[in-house]
């Protein structure tokens, strides 16, 4: 009996810590999305008071860091995009995506590095598809542009929430870097 119990708890340590794993690295990420792609170069950002105050404004969203984890796409010695790396908390866990836009401000792709919550609250590839060539003018709203997903509100929430701190991180910061 007491085996069993200890292969029970073991068990759901095992399952609770499988939760969201990312087994791709932001290389090879960008790499699939980005052509004749020479160089991710990785970066870090603290936000100044003003530039804090301004993505707030702009994202419509709650920002809780003034610490971002940014990288420049390099095609040979050219800069062709820039992806950001946005924590959220889904429900009780966090969820980390990237977001890569091109020069022009397009959001290229979006992707789920890391999701803590149960595999069932992750927004399926064809909903995650409609983040891909977004252009810089989009809402990026769960209601407007966006669809609501059943059963993954939150999780379409924080993504999209996200996805326009990641534009406007871009837009106030990153553009002209």
């Amino acid at each position: 009996m007491k085996n069993f119990f200890v292969c029970m708890l073991l068990g759901t340590l095992f399952v609770t810590c499988s939760y969201g794993k990312a087994h791709i690295s932001v290389d090879e990420v960008v790499k699939t999305s980005f052509k004749d792609v020479t160089e991710v170069k990785p970066r870090s950002l603290i936000l100044s008071k003003a530039q804090f105050s301004k993505i707030r404004a702009m994202a419509k969203a709650a920002v809780k860091t003034k610490v971002y984890r940014y990288y420049d796409i390099m095609s040979k010695s050219k800069k062709v995009g820039v992806a950001v790396l946005i924590t959220r908390k889904v429900r009780s866990k966090k969820a980390t995506v990237l977001y890569a836009f091109d020069r022009t401000g397009t959001l290229r792709f979006s992707e789920i590095m890391a999701f803590g919550e149960p595999p069932e609250y992750i927004p399926g590839s064809i909903w995650m598809g409609q983040l891909q060539n977004r252009k810089p003018d989009a809402k990026l709203t769960i209601g407007k542009d966006i669809p609501t997903i059943s059963g993954s509100t939150l999780s379409a929430n924080s993504i999209t929430e996200g996805a326009r701190v990641a534009r406007a991180l871009y837009e106030i910061v990153l553009r002209s870097k």
